[in-house]
């Protein structure tokens, strides 16, 4: 039996342990990277989200109108006179000379009217005439051969003064006599229906053969005639700009049937007054239309120009936040973080509105601001032109990602 000692093998086991350790730090230092990298890359995904969750605005300063605001308004057309002429005399149509559209004169005849009854009931006024005045005329011969007996005593003064009295009321029988036929006469005059002015049939309600009542504006209306040599213009003004309307201002027309065609107008009155329904001032212009471009009765828009209040100012109406607790605006605040501003507005102008009250001319205004943003948020400031790279960028994006 060998009594040798192998002096190697604790050796052996010494540089076993120190391997082991060696892997043991190898180990824990990996773990260690990978658990430093997953905390690193966490706390940069987290900064990122953080920094992509605030959003990129683009600003505008409020901008100061001209000296003039410009106002379109829909309005109506009406002929400056518009007679609608109607039937005096009761009878049957007899000829009508003219139809819509024609031009006329004033005293020019439109229509006349057979009146059979009417010539009759002249006809007895004139007999009765006559016979009256034969009476005044007996009534008169015998007054003078009474007065003349009077003076020779022949008869009672009461008597002579009853045929005086009688000479007086055969005179008032005439005269009344007189009347009747000159009242008959002048209704007789009615049978041809005349243009009151100058101006454009616009409209025949009757023919030939028709039974005509006799009216004065309660029986069937024979034919129209306006004035369209100049018209008037009604617009309704919202109580906004009221107080601009005043003497001496001027508008300009336009009709959709003359695209480019611009007409002047000029304020001739208002009816002083704020209707209830609408909240607006009705306005009455005039234009002249000496070569009848204009039709009454059409639809027109008129183009105001009114004076600017000098501290309003004007941003896009993309602009604004309607919330619960009323209209807001929001401006980038010194820190670059947003602040909401309460806002009222003087006027709408469609793509722009006319802020009253609430802004500074050094507010930096956010456009189209994102329905979440609060006060106090973080934001960051963009362009206009990288918007909209941005946006067509993302748009090139969806289109590839549609194929």
């Amino acid at each position: 039996m060998s009594t040798e000692i192998d002096i190697n093998a604790p050796r052996r086991l010494r540089h076993m342990k120190l391997a082991g350790i060696v892997a043991l730090l190898i180990a824990a230092g990996i773990v260690t990277n990978g658990v430093w990298s997953r905390v690193h890359a966490k706390r940069q995904l987290t900064e990122w989200s953080a920094a992509q969750a605030i959003p990129t605005v683009v600003v505008n300063m409020p901008s100061h109108d001209s000296a003039v605001q410009a106002l379109t308004l829909p309005g109506r057309l009406s002929a400056f006179v518009n007679a609608p002429i109607y039937a005096r005399v009761s009878g049957y149509l007899r000829a009508w000379h003219v139809d819509i559209g024609t031009h006329v004169k004033a005293g020019q005849v439109l229509a006349e009217i057979d009146t059979p009854d009417l010539d009759q009931q002249l006809a007895q006024a004139r007999a009765d005439l006559r016979n009256s005045q034969a009476n005044e005329t007996l009534a008169a011969s015998t007054a003078r051969r009474w007065t003349q007996m009077l003076q020779q005593d022949s008869v009672s003064q009461q008597e002579a003064d009853e045929k005086t009295s009688d000479l007086a009321a055969k005179q008032a029988i005439v005269s009344a006599s007189e009347a009747n036929v000159g009242r008959l006469e002048a209704l007789e005059s009615f049978k041809r229906i005349t243009a009151p002015f100058d101006g454009i049939v616009t409209a025949r309600k009757t023919d030939v053969g028709a039974l005509i009542n006799a009216g004065s504006g309660n029986g069937p209306e024979l034919f129209a005639v306006s004035d369209a040599h100049r018209l008037r213009v009604y617009v309704s003004v919202p109580q906004n700009e009221a107080a601009a309307i005043k003497a001496g201002l001027t508008a300009t027309l336009t009709v959709p049937e003359r695209p480019g065609v611009q007409f002047g107008a000029k304020l001739v009155d208002t009816d002083d007054a704020i209707t209830p329904a609408s909240g607006t001032l009705l306005v009455q212009l005039e234009v002249d239309n000496p070569n009848g471009l204009l039709i009454p009765g059409e639809y027109t828009e008129v183009h105001f120009d009114l004076p600017t209040d000098s501290h309003a100012m004007t941003i896009p109406a993309s602009a604004l936040m309607f919330r619960e607790d009323g209209l807001r605006v929001a401006i980038v605040g010194g820190d670059n973080r947003a602040v909401l501003k309460p806002v009222t507005i003087a006027t709408d102008l469609g793509t722009k509105v006319v802020i009253a009250s609430g802004l500074n001319a050094t507010d930096r205004v956010i456009d189209n601001p994102p329905d979440s943003l609060a006060s106090g948020d973080a934001v960051r400031l963009g362009s206009p032109s990288a918007a909209g790279t941005g946006a067509l960028a993302q748009q090139g994006n969806a289109e590839r990602g549609h194929g």
